[in-house]
């Protein structure tokens, strides 16, 4: 569900009289109706969340609103979400333009009740913004400024006349003109992926709102137009020797990192055959069963066992049994890191579990994720062994008692207790908890029965 404007009443100079009303006295009395004109907050979109980024309106400034209508798409420091508007009116003044940052609680746009109300909204907006510093807005360094000098002849490309004015006239509705390019956070992330400009894409969405298809078609049809030229050496878009300021999200993974500090955590490691797990994997694989989900299902039923593993401390004076086992998974992402959360991992198939996954990765790489499913979990898992990182050590969560961070599994030498020696595919898993909840007794046993449930895993399927 969309996440719905936050408003406040300003008072407005302008006001409707109604004829006089006869009181007890039978003297006359004047009734003043004034108009409304709100301010639209930043909402608060996460319980972290301190600031957001405006990165798209869906509304220009003097289009009329629906109350419950989408208005405009806020970055936060998880994922970008469409906000909605609590009240009718009209989009008065935008005070935080796309790009920009503001505070949440800090006023970003004014709703006008009626149309008389937008001029004096308007006003009200610039007073406002000559009184108070201007949001800064995070837009990427012109290369063209830091270019050296070069003969047109030689900077620019042979590309046929007629095509580059087809591409460069492609102007949608609501636009303003050029001035806005209104795009789903999705085809903004795709336009980024694809190395498509935006501002040369006609939308077909609602109003003119480039999405998805429209970046897809207009990636094919760039190379047709552009000459074949070879690739900057510093491809990435990295500049050496900038500052770069962080992102929403990279703000409140610092925050977070650091908050982490004042938890007393230690570690316990691992090491667990997975041979059976290899082959169970490889038997359903084709069913669409992930590695993941298979993991998160293991770690869940080890933690119905152990269920102080799947507590948390948040105040230092008490610890909380969780009544559910969510299972979150760290994810990388452009730009940030994010943990979508299966939720009751212990109670739902693997299959099912598995399709949920997949949903929920796409949705984070999307960055369309919802509150619920990302900051509910009460156990987190981070796996790098898809890279072939062998061991390490993960930073605990704020709110969470528990991280374990999960290696390849690879071929080891082991020897049996027997005396033979012999090959085994094995993991290395390290628990990084909070000491203030959970003890090392607490975190054996339960790698114990984590072991015991991946090394034999028939449960994992029922």
């Amino acid at each position: 569900m969309a996440n719905v404007l936050q408003t406040s009443f300003l008072p407005s100079t302008s006001s409707l009289r109604r004829r006089s009303i006869s009181g007890s006295k039978g003297k006359s009395q004047s009734l003043q109706v004034k108009a409304k004109i709100r301010e639209i907050f930043m909402p608060a979109l996460s319980s972290t969340m301190t600031e957001g980024k405006i990165v798209s309106w869906m509304k220009s400034e003097g289009d009329k609103l629906s109350k419950g209508e989408s208005v405009v798409v806020v970055e936060s420091d998880k994922a970008d979400m469409d906000v909605e508007s609590f009240h009718e009116g009209f989009l008065a003044a935008i005070m935080v333009e796309e790009g920009g940052v503001a505070p949440v609680g800090s006023a970003i746009a004014l709703l006008a009740e009626t149309e008389d109300e937008i001029a004096e909204a308007k006003a009200k907006s610039q007073s406002s913004s000559n009184s108070t510093p201007q949001v800064v807005e995070e837009k990427p360094k012109q290369i063209e400024e830091a270019a050296p000098d070069v003969p047109a002849a030689a900077a620019a490309p042979s590309v046929p006349v007629a095509k580059a004015v087809t591409l460069g006239s492609a102007v949608h509705p609501a636009s303003e003109g050029g001035k806005r390019i209104v795009a789903s956070p999705y085809a903004k992330k795709l336009a980024k992926e694809l190395k498509v400009d935006l501002g040369t894409v006609v939308g077909s969405g609602p109003l003119g709102r480039i999405v998805a298809k429209d970046v897809e078609a207009a990636a094919v049809a760039v190379p047709v137009a552009a000459s074949p030229a070879k690739p900057d050496p510093v491809a990435s878009g990295i500049e050496l020797g900038t500052v770069v300021p962080f992102t929403t999200m990279q703000g409140a993974v610092s925050r977070n990192m650091v908050e982490s500090l004042s938890v007393p955590t230690f570690r316990v490691g691992y090491t667990i055959t997975t041979n059976a797990l290899d082959a169970l994997y490889k038997k359903i694989k084709s069913k669409g069963v992930t590695m993941t989900a298979l993991l998160a299902k293991a770690t869940a039923l080890a933690l119905v066992q152990h269920p102080v593993v799947n507590s948390c401390c948040r105040d230092g004076n008490s610890f909380t049994y969780n009544s559910s086992i969510n299972i979150a998974v760290a994810v990388a992402i452009d730009g940030g890191l994010i943990t979508p959360v299966l939720q009751d991992a212990d109670k739902v198939d693997i299959y099912t579990l598995s399709r949920k996954w997949k949903e929920l990765v796409d949705k984070a790489r999307a960055k369309q994720l919802q509150p619920h499913e990302y900051n509910t979990g009460t156990f987190t898992l981070s796996n790098l062994g898809m890279f072939g990182v062998d061991r390490f050590d993960a930073i605990l969560p704020p709110g969470t008692g528990a991280i374990m961070a999960v290696g390849a599994s690879q071929p080891s030498v082991v020897a049996s207790m027997d005396g033979r020696i012999g090959m085994k595919n094995q993991m290395q898993v390290n628990v990084t908890a909070d000491h203030r909840v959970i003890y090392g007794a607490d975190l054996a046993a339960f790698l114990q029965t984590l072991a015991k449930i991946v090394e034999d895993p028939k449960d994992l399927t029922f």
